[in-house]
């Protein structure tokens, strides 16, 4: 029992650090090979799992063979445009200026059922108002609308807009970010005395906080509601 615990454990790690390796994109965004690899490393590291006759070396070796290759497809695809439409295909135009393009349709075996549920996924309900609509290599159909259709943003009613960037977080659960706050040049006690403005006085009992590029610091505390200081502290 022991062994089998010990022989999953490694595993389960081995194939977690390939698959750490091999990017961050969720299942639906990976290129058919790249998921044919997942399926397969899943299969072998559960081959010696079950079967302890099986040396743990012997299930390791396949997998190390297709995360290198997985690597190997991924520069190639990287490096050569001809060899990345063989390895990853090409996007589809399914749908051009509202026209369905009935021959790519038949090409990838997509119906107009298909189509329509992906078109009201992105809240598109009317053909009409597709300008393009893409089938993507991951699968995913992206989705253009007519330029009349599209909402309505500050640089089409001639307004200027600040900038605004990424908030910085300083506090999670009790965590403090020291890098944080030292990248955007505040030390600890700026945020403990600001906090106290908030009423909070043991940074242990903070959720979550966060300053934006304003200089607007945001804190909730645990089972408490959300407080914003509105100082205008200055970020680097």
């Amino acid at each position: 029992m022991v062994l089998v615990i010990l022989r999953t454990v490694i595993l389960f790690t081995v194939v977690v650090v390939f698959l750490r390796i091999m990017g961050k994109r969720q299942i639906g965004q990976l290129q058919p090979y790249e998921l044919a690899i997942v399926i397969l490393i899943s299969e072998l590291a559960a081959i010696p799992m079950e079967n302890t006759s099986i040396p743990i070396l012997g299930g390791m070796i396949p997998i190390f063979v297709l995360f290198t290759a997985q690597g190997l497809l991924a520069y190639i695809s990287l490096k050569s445009e001809k060899a990345r439409g063989i390895i990853c295909g090409t996007p589809s135009v399914l749908v051009e200026n509202s026209r369905i393009v009935e021959s790519e349709m038949r090409r990838q075996r997509y119906n107009i059922n298909d189509l329509l549920e992906q078109l009201r996924s992105k809240n598109v309900a009317n053909l009409s108002d597709v300008e393009y609509a893409i089938l993507e290599t991951s699968g995913q159909l992206s989705v253009i609308l007519k330029s009349q259709k599209r909402p309505l943003t500050p640089e089409d009613l001639n307004l200027s807009t600040s900038y605004e960037g990424l908030p910085t977080t300083l506090i999670i659960d009790g965590f403090i970010f020291h890098d944080n706050l030292k990248r955007i040049n505040l030390s600890l006690e700026w945020l403990k005395t600001e906090l106290e403005k908030l009423g909070i006085g043991d940074l242990n009992d903070v959720l979550f906080s966060y300053i934006d590029t304003r200089g607007n610091l945001y804190c909730q505390e645990k089972d408490g509601p959300g407080r914003t200081a509105k100082e205008g502290v200055q970020r680097n």
